[in-house]
């Protein structure tokens, strides 16, 4: 048994062989699907923080407003509002949660007024306080964006779609996520304006990369138990040569999407109930088996509703347990977040000047357990196992 979080762990053969082959090809039916789905007109790019970015530039908000974001966040989201020349105000996450309430929200309007926009991301696809949200936003005019990287097919508490209840939704359908497409991203909002029309192409160069990705994975985790698949592993990385969802593309430009992604992301939402089955059932094996002194009960309580991108468990020396687990084969070093604004190794690069105790405290003691296809119901009952064998030799 070799387990990864991530490395292309949501590719099968017949997904490499059509990421080879795909040429060309009709966005029509992927904008259609979506459109009729959200409710909105989608814009089809090259990454999620590129729809967050043209978002953003299409309220032309003077400098110096500021867009309200999630304290326990992905650097992408930072970088995107900082390209609009607007200001991040951070919302600290409640604890033994994901999200920010609605009434720290509340609170921080009271303490800076020049907020503008909020951006919701129902953190590994965990809901948010959607209707207590809605209801500030409705009051103080603000424009709400839902951020659904992690959320596609999540549901809020009154059975409400994740991404139909925003002014503007933000897709991302980069490695990893519930829609992965290799890369690509959507903005659905209800008047484009024609806001799209001066997009940059993506270079081929980086087509290619992307193309390989899953190729060059599936080798990878063929080849894992031998010398081969981690030298191919350690060369490709070096050469720069496999594809990474926090690569920048030619800085200060936002890239259409071009077509041959979109037959790989449009296969991926037929098989989204069946994906949203399978890591609901995976989700509540972790819940069930785990020594519950390391599960977050709110968010164990909301496993029916959320996509469970991945399933969190809490805990001190977590790099202890992240070395144990890797003698057993099972690879989950890749933490989402190991910081309040993540990768960690981005944090210096912004303002954040821990206004986030709550998020700093996730960040630290954070651990997420893979949930994708390639994890089986036995295989969840085992990594649970090793994590309890683990908890009782500290």
């Amino acid at each position: 048994m070799n387990i990864f979080n991530s490395l292309g762990s949501n590719y099968n053969l017949s997904f490499v062989l059509k990421s080879l082959v795909a040429f060309g090809g009709d966005s029509k039916p992927l904008v259609n699907l979506l459109e009729e789905k959200y409710g909105k007109k989608a814009i089809l790019l090259y990454k999620g923080r590129e729809a967050i970015e043209l978002g953003l530039k299409s309220l032309n908000l003077p400098k110096g407003n500021f867009v309200a974001i999630n304290g326990f966040t992905c650097f992408a989201v930072y970088e995107a509002i900082k390209n609009v020349g607007l200001e991040v105000e951070y919302l600290d996450i409640e604890k033994g949660e994901l999200n920010f309430s609605a009434e720290k929200l509340e609170k921080q309007l009271k303490v800076n007024p020049k907020i503008k926009v909020v951006i919701i991301q129902n953190t590994l696809g965990y809901p948010s306080d959607i209707e207590g949200i809605i209801k500030i936003c409705k009051k103080n005019n603000l424009i709400l964006m839902e951020d659904l990287a992690h959320s596609i097919g999540t549901k809020y508490s009154d059975g409400t779609e994740a991404g139909t209840v925003g002014d503007m939704t933000i897709l991302s359908f980069s490695q990893d996520k519930m829609i992965d497409g290799i890369s690509g991203g959507a903005l659905l909002i209800k008047d484009n304006k024609n806001i799209s029309e001066n997009l940059s192409s993506l270079p081929k160069k980086q087509q290619i990369i992307d193309r390989l990705y899953p190729y060059f994975t599936f080798k990878i985790r063929i080849n894992y138990p031998f010398f081969a698949g981690k030298l191919l592993h350690k060369t490709l990385k070096i050469l720069n040569l496999l594809s990474k969802p926090m690569a920048g593309i030619e800085s200060g430009k936002i890239h259409k999407l071009p077509s041959w992604y979109t037959s790989l992301i449009k296969s991926q939402f037929d098989k989204l109930e069946e994906n949203l089955t399978h890591r609901k059932t995976i989700a509540q094996i972790y819940s069930k088996n785990l020594n519950p002194k390391i599960i977050s009960k709110k968010i164990a309580e909301t496993i029916l509703k959320s996509t469970n991108l991945r399933f969190p468990i809490f805990l001190e020396n977590r790099e202890d347990l992240i070395k144990y687990l890797k003698t057993k084969s099972i690879y989950i070093s890749d933490i989402w977040y190991d910081a309040p604004i993540a990768p960690k190794r981005y944090l210096s690069q912004t303002d954040y000047k821990n206004q986030c105790p709550n998020s700093e405290l996730a960040s630290s003691v954070i651990l997420n357990l893979p949930t994708h296809k390639k994890v089986c119901e036995k295989d969840a009952e085992v990594i649970s196992h090793y994590i309890n064998q683990w908890l009782k030799s500290q």
